[in-house]
């Protein structure tokens, strides 16, 4: 592995439909072995974990899924461990990264060489009008949707907060929620989240929303 310090080491959690973006938090409850052993691993470490989603489709018996490319490094900035053993995390995102390459292990829990992709040194903001219409667009699925939502709150979050949130807990399905961690600057990303729930959301019966 190069020395260089944008290529590291990470410990990945598969996990469909989990997002965590720079700056953002992402609560989880750990309660398999293989990744309670990568918490205590991680916390005796450097207390990173690297949060990726696996890419659908059939596997073979025993088979790892295969994972997208693109995934973000999470610090443990909270911890509760149960009696049991099971853990309660809160991630705080620090870098979106790039596999380059799965290593070859013998935990149980995957590990990858991975490029840290560069972190904006100034916070993004949104134009006005990209605001408004991210704002109007969101309370109209909210409504459609069923969702209780506290509006004062939302119009106090800062542009990034606001894209990246409603990004990490918007019911999409694996594919649009991957071009939703991709998308370059939260400007697209913003519009991106409009489009899937102007023309792609629909409600399919099991409180979720899925691109057909």
């Amino acid at each position: 592995m190069t020395d260089s310090p944008t290529i590291t080491r990470l410990s990945i959690f598969p996990l469909a439909g989990a997002l965590l973006f720079p700056g953002m938090h992402l609560p989880l409850h750990i309660f398999e072995p293989r990744y309670r052993a990568m918490v205590s691993d991680s916390m005796a470490r450097d207390r990173r974990i690297g949060m990726i989603q696996p890419r659908p489709g059939p596997l073979a018996a025993g088979e790892a899924p295969p994972l997208f490319d693109i995934g973000c490094v999470g610090r443990i900035a909270e911890v509760e461990a149960s009696e049991d053993g099971r853990y309660n995390l809160v991630l705080e995102g620090l870098s979106l990264f790039r596999i380059r390459r799965e290593l070859d292990v013998t935990t149980a829990f995957r590990q990858v060489e991975a490029e840290l992709l560069p972190v904006p040194d100034e916070a993004e903001v949104l134009s006005l009008s990209r605001r408004s219409s991210l704002e109007m667009e969101s309370r109209r699925f909210a409504d459609a949707q069923g969702y209780a939502v506290d509006w004062e709150a939302v119009n106090r979050l800062d542009d990034e907060a606001l894209v990246n949130g409603i990004a990490q807990i918007a019911p999409f399905d694996v594919a649009a929620k991957q071009a939703l961690l991709e998308a370059v600057g939260i400007e697209n990303r913003a519009e991106l989240i409009i489009q899937l729930m102007q023309f792609f959301g629909r409600h399919d019966g099991e409180d979720s929303v899925t691109l057909q």
